[in-house]
């Protein structure tokens, strides 16, 4: 059954395409991208794609290897070039989501880039568009007239939480109000795994201009081991800012978990500091562009390969996808 699927991974996500393959037992298709001077680039299969069930792999974190806008265009462009040649279904994962953040209007005049983002894959005609942690879930699946996927860490962070609480209570903190639903589900997540309750705590997060502010703690951390949850990790702050008001709370351990790790210019400092035990991630921005010591030491990277391959093997069957989050349990 599988013989009828290809399955790409873009340069600058080969690493992460290849685990998903392994995963699945089976080769990726062989392509050709081509950059040209003034920016321009061209990328096609090398296999025939007629009447195949098309997966194109591909982050669209900023990266060394290519802009966020460069990876958005190549992946578009060869999803339009499959199509063309006769793919029966094209289907996009982007385990990192451009542009996920920037979901609604909060200025006057402002842009909604999630949803234009969202006409560009429907205009090239993907079928289906498959991410994980979006910024916003509600906003995601609002914009995209095209089919969705949204898969989520719950099973991945809960076992690590499973593994690292010890005997004194457990909490999961949302560092701002936007996060609440997400560090509810894994609240309830883990609480089901293991077997042991867990508690809800939420911090203030403001910005304007800039500026962020907020100092509204809910939630009782001391002697607690506090697992802050988020979407993505950029330069750190607001995990550090958090962080540190656990800290000040007397909590007993503090760990920063986040789906995405894009490790922006100025993270190291905030990786490496006192106020976090550990920072966990998954490798859906990799490869990392950071110190190797420091990921060494500080950071924990998990899997999410396999994830991604049994929603692609479910896909290209026709199995329900429900159970890979959690849903039926």
């Amino acid at each position: 059954m599988l013989a009828f699927m290809k399955i790409f991974a873009l340069n600058g996500t080969m690493a992460f395409g290849r685990a998903i393959a392994d995963e699945l037992q089976v080769a990726l298709a062989e392509h050709e991208e081509r950059d040209f001077e003034g920016g321009e680039h061209k990328a096609r299969p090398l296999v025939s794609v007629r009447g195949r069930d098309v997966f194109i792999i591909h982050t669209l974190n900023g990266s060394p290897e290519g802009s966020a806008n460069d990876k958005l265009c190549k992946l578009l462009f060869f999803a339009a070039a499959c199509r063309e040649h006769g793919a029966a279904r094209v289907t996009a994962v982007a385990p990192y989501l451009a542009y996920s953040r920037k979901d609604r209007q909060t200025k006057l005049r402002d842009p909604v880039t999630t949803r234009y983002v969202a006409q560009l894959f429907e205009a090239v005609g993907i079928d289906t568009v498959v991410t994980l942690d979006v910024h916003n879930l509600s906003a995601f699946q609002n914009a995209f007239r095209c089919a969705t996927v949204h898969l989520d860490t719950r099973k991945l962070f809960s076992r690590t939480i499973a593994s690292l609480s010890g005997p004194e209570r457990t909490m999961v903190l949302s560092p701002d109000a936007g996060g609440i639903k997400r560090a509810q589900l894994l609240r309830e997540h883990y609480e089901r795994l293991s077997g042991k309750e867990a508690q809800l705590a939420i911090m203030e997060k403001r910005r304007s201009g800039g500026i962020v502010s907020g100092h509204l703690f809910a939630g009782d951390v001391e002697g607690a081991s506090v697992f802050i949850v988020d979407d993505m990790i950029g330069m750190g702050k607001t995990m550090l800012r958090a962080a540190e008001a656990c800290r000040q709370r007397g909590a007993n351990s503090v760990y920063a978990l986040a789906a995405h790790a894009l490790f922006d210019r100025g993270c190291e400092a905030v990786l490496a500091h006192p106020a976090i035990d550990r920072t966990i991630v998954t490798d859906s921005a990799s490869p990392f562009h950071i110190p190797e010591d420091l990921l060494r030491d500080c950071v924990t990277v998990l899997s999410s390969a396999p994830l991604f391959a049994e929603t692609i093997r479910r896909l290209h069957t026709g199995v329900p996808l429900a159970a890979l989050s959690g849903d039926d349990e």
